[in-house]
């Protein structure tokens, strides 16, 4: 088992920008890759002021943001961001992406989700209604098909069983 602290120290050289990477860090400390992947996940934010400070972390920061997969934010966080990268200037976009771990795709896709969201619901109703009208038809004609042809079928049958007329008869 592994100290609280010394998992906020492995969590926060993974943090780190200037960190070697995961897998350095991993042999460094006797650590598998794995097992420090899952910490990460695990935590949001590290307290910095419940561990001790090491030398190279200043005294007035006090929390340190661990990036999370773009697939792990809540749906609260993506509204977020995608509301703080529309209010950032061009030329600022690149490092706020940056810092959150995210793609400009990652972006767009959560404010093209947004707005299939906020469509009015009534028309997605009536669409649905439309839908479903059209599908009940379409079994309806299938049947109607498979009933002609059934019959179709028969006709011919009962021709080749009987012919036309019965050659014994007089007119």
């Amino acid at each position: 088992m592994y100290s609280k602290s010394f998992r906020a120290l492995m969590i926060r050289k993974l943090a780190d920008p200037d960190s070697l990477g995961p897998m350095s860090i991993a042999k460094e400390n006797g650590v598998s890759r794995s097992t420090l992947y899952r910490w990460m996940s695990e935590t949001d934010t590290v307290d910095v002021a419940e561990q001790p400070d090491p030398p190279s972390f200043s005294k007035s920061m006090q929390r340190i943001s661990v990036m999370k997969r773009p697939q792990d934010w809540t749906p609260e966080e993506k509204l977020a961001a995608v509301l703080e990268a529309a209010s950032l200037y061009e030329e600022d976009l690149g490092p706020f992406l940056l810092s959150r771990g995210l793609h400009e795709a990652h972006l767009q896709q959560w404010l093209d989700q947004m707005l299939v969201g906020l469509e009015p619901s009534p028309a997605k109703r009536n669409e649905r209604k439309r839908i479903h009208e059209l599908e009940k038809e379409i079994r309806r004609k299938d049947r109607v098909l498979a009933e002609a042809a059934a019959l179709l079928v028969l006709k011919k049958k009962a021709h080749d069983i009987w012919g036309d007329e019965d050659d014994n008869t007089t007119p």
